[in-house]
């Protein structure tokens, strides 16, 4: 929420389930409609972020539209990520796809956050600046800038 209120005092249109979506909104068509028109998507990994069928499918669906990511590691290093999810939940197909997007989007470099040193402020500021970075980029290069 500090991220999504720090893009939005940028006049920025982040998305954020619990801040665009009413009761009633079809969860993922609008999660999936705000990732296919995003120019640009931060992931929030966390130790229970695996766990969550939600999480990776969003992941998965980041990853294979090609958008610029910019991962945030919360208490969590890279190495430490892996696909948790029970096979009861979803298909063998399903595990591939979440574990192919989870291993590339651990080859980009990203910031980490670690609680016990109470860094938030800072990773949210150092995380909206770059996000105005990638966005001028891809104005750039579309030209559009």
């Amino acid at each position: 929420t500090l991220l999504y209120d720090n893009l939005r005092s940028r006049n920025l249109r982040p998305f954020l389930d619990c801040k665009n979506m009413k009761p009633g909104d079809k969860l993922f068509d609008h999660i999936n409609s705000a990732i296919l028109t995003s120019k640009v998507a931060v992931t929030v990994f966390s130790p229970n972020y695996c766990d969550s069928y939600f999480c990776l499918h969003e992941l998965a669906l980041i990853m294979e539209s090609r958008k610029r990511v910019i991962p945030i590691f919360c208490d969590i290093k890279p190495s430490q990520l892996d696909v948790t999810i029970e096979r009861l939940t979803c298909s063998d197909d399903e595990i591939h796809r979440f574990r192919r997007a989870l291993q590339e989007a651990k080859d980009i470099v990203g910031l980490t956050f670690d609680s016990y040193r109470g860094n938030l402020s800072e990773v949210v500021t150092i995380a909206s600046d770059v996000i105005v970075e990638r966005l001028v980029e891809l104005e750039a290069e579309d030209g559009n800038f």
